[in-house]
């Protein structure tokens, strides 16, 4: 083995390792016997430095103005990074390999839909949407409204399918999923971010549903190429040729071979989360104001600028997960042999 290789080894153990016991700790948070509560003050210690009563310690890692441990706050909020960060990646990475490989599979022209099935499709998304955001024009309507719209649909579909079924249009799936991408890159994510999370009730689900819709451009544009590249190789053409569907091609034969970015992207993604998680958090906006976090935690340097642990643990802690899973990424784009 090379000696780049082996550095390369090192590092590769060195991010997992952290990554791991960064995950066990988040996971037993709850079991660990730590003196303090992550929301609990302790008023005879505040703003206190790492290590200040070594004779009797009480606060490790020292406390915050308000007298709050930061060793509870770090594993609590290791907690919270990885609850909200790990699901939001996994989503917008299932809403971007999805929407991306249909885009880059199909295009413009290839997907003929049934002029029934769309226009079906159409009146219950208008419906829903109708129901949803409560555009009705009377709230006591709401319910019968919405039960006439899916009645008047599905009966419409049924009585005029035959011809419907017949008739076919071409779905432009390429243009649409560029558009959006296009219309949601146009805006800093984290300026749109955070005019979503702040119109929004505060809480985990809602930051990690807000994340996740707002990141999954990305992941869509990398499987998108990947699929254009693949779909014009000669093995698919003899697949193809062989008479399977174009749903089968795409799920046995292309997207196992594109999968190689995704598998890339994720790590990335999950530390990109984390960022705009840990921003939110310190801008006091996404979660409640009794979850622990980092980015809550160096908030609280605003009370006393000059606790420099405030910042620095935190910090430390955040630099070290986003350098871990770059190192990660890094692995998977270029493994060893």
């Amino acid at each position: 083995m090379s000696f780049p290789s082996y550095l390369n080894n090192r590092r590769q153990l060195l991010a997992l390792g952290w990554l791991v016991f960064l995950l066990v700790v988040a996971t037993l948070a709850d079991w660990l016997p730590l003196p303090y509560a992550p929301g609990a003050s302790d008023l005879t210690h505040l703003a206190e430095p790492p290590f200040a009563g070594l004779a009797d310690p009480q606060h490790w890692l020292g406390t915050d103005p308000q007298g709050h441990d930061l060793l509870a706050g770090l594993i609590f909020g290791a907690r919270t990074t990885l609850v909200v960060s790990v699901p939001a990646a996994l989503l917008a990475i299932g809403v971007g390999v999805l929407l991306g490989s249909a885009a880059g599979f199909w295009g413009d022209t290839n997907l003929r839909i049934p002029l029934g099935y769309l226009l079906g499709i159409s009146c219950l998304l208008l419906v829903g949407l109708f129901s949803g955001f409560h555009l009705w024009p009377a709230p006591t309507l709401a319910w019968p409204l919405t039960l006439l719209g899916f009645a008047v649909t599905i009966l419409f579909v049924t009585k005029y399918g035959w011809f419907l079924r017949r008739v076919t249009i071409a779905l432009p799936v390429d243009r649409l999923v560029m558009s959006v991408i296009a219309l949601l890159e146009s805006i800093p994510r984290l300026i749109l971010v955070l005019v979503v999370a702040s119109v929004q009730e505060s809480s985990v689900f809602t930051l990690l549903i807000v994340l996740s819709l707002t990141y999954w451009t990305g992941p869509a544009r990398l499987i998108r190429a990947e699929v254009m590249r693949i779909r014009v190789l000669p093995y698919i053409e003899a697949v193809r040729a062989s008479g399977l569907t174009n749903l089968s091609i795409l799920a046995y034969h292309v997207l196992p071979n594109a999968s190689r970015s995704v598998r890339t992207a994720f790590p990335l993604s999950i530390a990109a989360l984390i960022g705009l998680e840990t921003t939110l958090s310190f801008l006091g906006i996404g979660l409640p104001t009794e979850t622990a976090s980092w980015g809550r935690l160096m908030a609280t340097a605003r009370l006393d600028p000059t606790a420099w642990w405030l910042i620095a643990e935190p910090g430390l802690l955040l630099l070290c997960t986003m350098l871990a899973l770059r190192q990660l990424a890094l692995s998977t784009d270029h493994p060893s042999k």
